[in-house]
Order: C-alpha cells, then structure tokens, then sequence
C-alpha cells in the first residue's frame, strides 16, 4: 500500500494481478493455440487453471517486490536497505526516564555512593528502572538525586507520576527511602515505518552544513523516534543567527527537558550547524480548547444506530489526534463536521471550539472534551 506520505503521488502497478483477467488470459490463450473451446469440465481447462493460481501467486510476488524498491511502498526490512543507502538507520526501542531521590533516614559523617544500577520500582508488576550513574550523598546531607531508566524499552514505564516509584530493589547497610521526582517518559517502542520513511525523504537535507531548515529537521528528528513533527524558525522571526526548533511528540504530546537536550546536542554539534548558528530548543505553546459537540442519527439507520454512535465517536477521537499533530495546524472544527458526517452521523452541531489559526511553534490540546449523541431524528 502507498504511503500517505506521497497523496499526489500515482499509483503504480509492476504486473497484472488481478484473478479474473489472468485466468481468463491462460485459458483464451491455449482455446486460440489448440483452435477448440474449452467447457467448464475439461480435465485441461482444470489444469490450466491450476496453473493460472501459481502465476497469480508469481505475479503478487513481481509487483510485492518492485514496490519494495520504491520509498512510497516499502516497508519493514526492505525499507531499512533504502534508509541504508542513505545512511539513515531505523532508531532503536528507548527507556523510559526519571529523576530518581534517594533520601537517608540521617545524615552521615562520611560520603555514601549509590552505584549505578541501583534499582527501584512502583511495585506490584515488572517495572524496574535503575540509575544510570553513580551518585554521591555528600557528608552532613540526607538526600541525591539521580537520572534513572526503565529496565524494559518502549513505551511501558510512561506515565508514572511523581513519587510512584517508591520502592529500593537492591539492599543497602543503611536505611534509606526512593521516590522518583518527576514523571517518567521519552520511552518510545523501535520506529515505525512511516516515521522512518519521512526521515529518508528529509536525508538529502542534511548533506548540507550550510544550515538549512530542512537540515536541522532531519538531524532533530534523528534525536528521538518519538518526535513526529518539528518547526525550525530563523530569521528574520529570529535574531539574526539565531535557529530556533521546536519538536514535537507523537500523539501531540509535549517533549520532556530529556527530548529538548537530546535535540539541541545534535542539532548544535560540530558539522551539524554552520559556525555562525546559535541553536535553541524549544517546547511547543499548547493551545487549550474545549470540545463540545452533539450529534444526531437518521431515524431510517435505527437498527445500525449503536454501531453508527461508536463509529461518530471514534472519528470525534481521531480528530482530536489529527489535530495535534502537527505543529501549527489550524483548529478547524470544520474537519471535525466532515469526519462525524462521513462516519454515519445525520447532523452534527458543535458548540466549541471555533475556528483558531495557529503560528508555526503551536498545537492544539484539547481540556475538556464533551461528545453527546442527540439521539435518533426523522431525515
């Protein structure tokens, strides 16, 4: 299937496959050699179409293979040999992060090391982050506080909240508590092809060091497989020198001080940025909305009306999504009436949002959400 990626982008076809046409092209083709009509029964037509399956198969296996070629069609291992050519390598599985505070129950007059690898948890199931150095309660003081991972990659240790992650794995000879001081995130599963094939498309960008934009988004996006849209800004909306980038993650989220440091240490490494670029890493500025909307279902679809409401909610939700993200997307509730009415809904009226332009570094996030079925109406 072709990316959406390429919309203007043609489809194209490397071998016929449809069933029908193939089948018909064997048989008509030896009826005309052997000069005789075949019936339905005839033990050669039989065979002949025996033999139409397996060049049915050959001809899904031509055109399979020649759009693995192509970067619109490929996927998987055949999309990382075209990211090779370009030296654009799939990104890795990533750890959830955290700050990890360890605290003494009372000061001691000698320093205290906790390794790296000390573990902890929030108990009650396999999640386990470790330190990832080693960290020193300095004489006199109670408490250190330290940078820790997720033992596991992907995106299951996210969400935890501050102060969930309060139990030591590994024994220490004095007593001390655990508790993670901020959320935990930035973990993120291996990249997707989509994600990949963007990156691929942006790759001749960045055999310039002359700064262009299309450069610094490609060399941001490396930072982190979670990124899925970035806005990079120069003068003259900035000072002159001044880069500006602002990543942003996947599902609209806003990137952690972990994503912007990541960001900005690519982004402002030597032969990445001309001399002369001052690069700064930004958060996106959430626009906050309120999403108020009902909607109606035709009287006549009575008996479809159940899964009609769960197929107009999903498209609400899938909204919200499409909306942010991508930076500077206008809120367009618009879209929002077009995808209810193309999922089964017979009337849709929104009270909020309103339409809202949004500059380059923004996104909208929705606050409060409220979708209403009105019920059923005569058309």
């Amino acid at each position: 299937m072709k990316s959406d990626l390429f919309p203007g982008l043609a489809d194209i076809t490397f071998a016929e496959r449809d069933p029908a046409i193939i089948e018909t092209a064997v048989i008509t083709g030896y009826e005309k050699i052997a000069n005789r009509t075949l019936a339905k029964g005839d033990p050669i037509r039989l065979f002949l179409e025996s033999i139409a399956f397996v060049i049915i198969h050959q001809r899904h296996l031509i055109d399979f293979t020649g759009k693995q070629n192509l970067l619109a069609y490929a996927g998987g291992n055949y999309l990382d040999h075209i990211g090779a050519m370009l030296g654009v390598n799939r990104l890795p599985a990533q750890p959830a992060l955290t700050t990890l505070k360890f605290t003494l129950s009372e000061s001691q007059p000698a320093a205290l090391s906790i390794p790296a690898g000390t573990r902890a948890t929030p108990g009650g199931g396999d999640l386990v982050f470790e330190t990832t150095e080693i960290s020193v309660v300095s004489p006199g003081t109670l408490e250190v506080s330290v940078r820790a991972q997720c033992m596991k990659t992907g995106a299951l240790g996210n969400g935890l909240l501050p102060g969930q992650i309060k139990k030591i794995v590994d024994p220490f000879p004095w007593q001390m508590k655990v508790e993670n001081v901020t959320g935990s995130s930035g973990g993120t599963d291996i990249e997707n092809d989509e994600n990949l094939r963007e990156r691929i498309q942006l790759a001749p960008e960045y055999f310039s060091v002359a700064g262009p934009r299309g450069a610094y988004e490609y060399w941001a996006r490396t930072a982190h497989q979670g990124i899925v849209d970035v806005a990079v800004v120069g003068p003259p909306e900035t000072e002159p020198g001044n880069v500006h980038i602002y990543p942003l993650m996947q599902g609209g989220e806003l990137p952690s001080q972990d994503i912007l440091d990541a960001v900005l240490k690519i982004c402002d490494a030597e032969g990445t940025r001309p001399d002369t670029d001052h690069v700064f890493v930004f958060k996106p500025t959430p626009i906050s909305y309120d999403l108020q909307v009902k909607f109606w279902i035709d009287r006549s679809r009575a008996t479809q009306a159940a899964a009609i409401q769960k197929a107009v909610e999903q498209a609400a939700q899938d909204w919200i999504v499409w909306q942010k993200s991508k930076l500077g997307r206008d809120l367009n509730p618009s879209e929002l009436n077009h995808r209810m009415v193309a999922a089964g809904a017979k009337r849709v009226e929104i009270t909020s949002p309103a339409f809202t332009v949004l500059n380059y570094m923004q996104v909208a996030i929705p606050e409060n959400t409220e979708i209403a079925y009105g019920g059923l109406e005569d058309g």
